[in-house]
């Protein structure tokens, strides 16, 4: 190191004493004025003009740019440069002093000759200059000789760093195929050295591993690629190192270097690729509908979305009966059973598969079809399965109350697997707890095990239950529905209790009544009508019979009275039995009936009777004033004056009210006169009725409307004479009663009966006779 920097000094100094005497001008010592320059000039000028001129100049310090080699190595300290001013006679009575960076540290000067040196090495990528100050003083007085001037020592650069990259180690990636020359990334070095003095900080870059993939340009540092079709799935990774030396890659330059990795990016380039031709799968024929049974994968070299695969299924034998999906994440291709398996039907399928790619690049199309074709065969393996009925379900038939023992039907189950196992049947207990039903264990057949009854229960459903001989475990259930048939165990009967009248004058084919039977083996039905019967009441037997096997019949009896009728056909007279004694009800219960209605009406009677007695409410206060009536309210009453109740019929209309009212709170006493004694003829009923108009006309304490007047009164008489048997003679007197008729027709039936009790007891007469 110590001879490569005296090497380079040495250098330095004959480039820079070159320069110097070349286009420098000459050093000037510190402290020679302008006016010995001029008084040099001035010596010459007479020579030159003619005429010898002296021109005074003002005084000043001249200081010039000193330079100080960086990494100096030497033993004594580096001369930098002398100072001198003018004044100095060279008798040591000037001193110099010098201040600023460094001074006293760095640099030191010599306080008699003005000499400068550097006391250390200097960096100059540490601090390029130093800035500083110098004087001249009077050595006895230290007096300034001169003004305190300024001057700057600059650090010579040398090449003594390396070039360094600072973004390094890099990472760049290219797409794989890429042609030649595509951009990959750029390096950039930097160098600490000088850049504007020699080639010290001036680099060149170049590969030194990584050829020939890559190349890189000496000035800018780009990497681009360098080899066509360069393969991803070949290589992936590769790692370059750049170098970067300084001195324009001279000998004797410095270099750095950098690692730059490089990797090639996935296209779709690759087609999928199955790893055989032939798949073969095994899938038990149990398999559910819609569950994966198999995969398959084909594989494609490309990465990422460049790797997806689509499968499908080629249409042909046994394409039908599966579907396949693709794995997001393996990019398997996964089987799907569609449609249910049956070892026994069929025992193998086969079909193709194709592989596509999802995403094609069109740049790679002429490199061919990007798909792949793979033949799957699927065997389907036998399961043992339980036992197949031949029916889903079964409807039989069986009549009521017949014998335990009795076959009622049968079922049939089989085994379909291939070893045709035997099959074994029963009855789930549950379904038949009460145990009414049986079933042959080898045969299937269903018998009766408790006598049936349709009215108790008119179906059954139990269970079957088949099972495999050799797998007990493997069963299966179908339901049976047993309807039980009715059989004709039970006569037909009257509904109801019927009683029913018919009129006495009824018209032949007349409907007296229309009557219904029931039956709890059959619905219901039929109808009876009968004819006229010459007597009060009648007994109808009926017959009812059903159609039923065997037939049964039975015999109600149907109460039909007779009864008196108007011509209109109208109800007038009729045994009471008849008509208000419900069918089924004795005499006793008909007059207990009757003694409450009586009561009933008594109390009704006793209840208007008391309510006739309370005092009538007054005229505005009652309820039943309901008529419309224009309303003066312009009367403010009686005030405090009215000591009686107040008027309010004066409201209605206080302009026209008379003077003297009666008050409507108290019921007037009116004497009224004596009444004349009633006699039989007309005239003392109209006399009557006349005065007790007049009196209701002139009772102002009635109220003044139309109102219902009840006048009870019979008269003192009868043309019937009287009807008690009081003043009726001992002996029976014969007497007609046609008269009877005459009285109208309510006495129609009166006259009837007492006539017809006349002929009998004259017909017994005659008889006795």
């Amino acid at each position: 190191m110590l001879t490569r920097n005296c090497l380079l000094l040495f250098l330095w100094i004959l480039v820079d004493e070159g320069s110097a005497f070349s286009s420098r001008p000459p050093l000037l010592p510190l402290g020679q004025s302008r006016k010995g320059r001029e008084h040099a000039r001035s010596s010459a000028g007479p020579m030159r003009n003619g005429a010898n001129r002296f021109q005074r100049v003002k005084r000043g310090w001249v200081w010039n740019q000193f330079f100080v080699l960086e990494e100096y190595m030497g033993s004594d300290p580096q001369y930098v440069g002398k100072l001198h001013t003018d004044l100095d006679k060279g008798d040591s009575a000037v001193k110099y002093t010098l201040s600023g960076d460094g001074a006293g540290s760095i640099f030191t000067i010599d306080q008699t000759t003005g000499d400068i040196h550097a006391l250390r090495s200097l960096d100059r990528e540490e601090k390029p200059y130093y800035t500083l100050r110098a004087q001249a003083v009077d050595i006895n007085t230290n007096r300034p000789l001169e003004p305190e001037s300024e001057f700057v020592i600059k650090v010579q650069d040398i090449n003594d760093n390396e070039p360094k990259f600072l973004e390094g180690p890099y990472r760049a990636s290219v797409p794989e195929m890429s042609p030649v020359g595509t951009y990959v990334t750029q390096v950039t070095a930097t160098d600490a050295d000088d850049p504007t003095y020699g080639n010290s900080a001036r680099v060149v870059y170049s590969i030194l591993h990584g050829q020939p993939y890559f190349s890189v340009d000496p000035k800018t540092g780009v990497i681009k690629t360098a080899l066509p079709n360069m393969d991803r799935e070949v290589k992936e990774q590769y790692q370059v190192l750049i170098q970067a030396k300084d001195m324009g890659g001279q000998l004797g330059g410095l270099a750095g270097t950098t690692t730059v990795n490089i990797t090639l990016s996935d296209v779709n380039d690759n087609p999928p690729r199955f790893s055989k031709s032939f798949f073969h799968l095994r899938v038990p024929e149990s398999s559910a509908v819609g569950s994966a049974v198999g995969r398959i994968k084909a594989h494609d070299l490309d990465i990422g979305r460049n790797a997806e695969v689509e499968y499908t299924i080629v249409p042909g034998d046994g394409g039908n009966m599966f579907d396949i999906t693709t794995n997001e994440h393996t990019q398997e291709g996964i089987i799907i059973l569609k449609r249910g398996l049956d070892y026994e039907s069929k025992k193998a399928y086969t079909f193709k598969v194709d592989a596509t790619n999802a995403h094609l690049d069109p740049r790679f199309q002429s490199f061919g079809a990007f798909k792949d074709t793979a033949t799957v065969k699927i065997n389907v393996l036998d399961v043992d399965e339980p036992p197949v009925f031949n029916k889903p379900s079964y409807v039989m038939d069986v009549y009521e109350d017949t014998p335990v023992g009795t076959i009622i039907g049968a079922v049939t189950a089989q085994d379909l697997d291939a070893g045709s196992s035997p099959v074994r049947y029963s009855i789930d207990w549950k379904s038949d707890l009460d145990n009414y039903f049986d079933i042959d264990p080898v045969e299937g057949t269903i018998s009766t095990n408790e006598l049936l009854d349709r009215e108790s229960i008119a179906q059954h459903n139990i269970s079957i239950v088949a099972t495999k001989l050799n797998s007990p475990v493997l069963t299966s259930r179908v339901a049976v529905t047993i309807h039980v048939l009715d059989i004709n165990e039970f006569p037909p009967e009257l509904a109801n209790p019927y009683e029913a009248f018919v009129c006495e004058n009824a018209k032949v084919g007349q409907v007296i009544q229309t009557f219904g039977a029931k039956d709890q083996d059959l619905p219901s039905a039929g109808q009876v009508r009968d004819p006229r019967r010459l007597q009060e009441i009648y007994l109808l037997p009926v017959v009812i019979e059903d159609n039923g096997y065997p037939p049964k019949s039975s015999t109600g009896t149907l109460t039909i009275r007779v009864c008196g009728c108007e011509s209109d056909g109208a109800l007038l007279t009729c045994s009471a039995e008849a008509i208000f004694l419900p069918v089924g009800l004795s005499t006793g219960a008909l007059i207990a009936i009757l003694l409450c209605i009586v009561i009933l009406l008594v109390i009704v009677v006793l209840y208007v009777g008391l309510r006739r007695q309370k005092k009538k409410e007054t005229l505005m206060s009652s309820k039943e004033d309901i008529r419309d009536n224009v309303i003066h309210y312009d009367d403010e009453g009686g005030g405090e004056e009215d000591t009686h109740a107040f008027d309010m019929g004066t409201l209605r209309n206080p302009k026209v009210a008379e003077e003297k009212l009666y008050r409507r709170d108290v019921k007037p006493e009116i004497k009224r006169g004596p009444r004349p004694p009633v006699s039989q003829d007309s005239a003392d009923i109209r006399d009557f009725i006349n005065q007790r108009l007049r009196e209701h006309d002139t009772d102002n304490s009635a109220p003044p409307y139309d109102s219902l007047a009840t006048y009870a009164y019979e008269g003192n008489g009868s043309v019937a004479d009287s009807l008690s048997s009081i003043d009726s003679p001992a002996v029976d007197v014969e007497e007609g009663y046609d008269y009877l008729s005459e009285w109208g027709p309510r006495f129609k039936t009166l006259a009837g009966i007492f006539g017809e009790s006349e002929t009998q007891s004259d017909s017994n007469s005659s008889k006795t006779h």
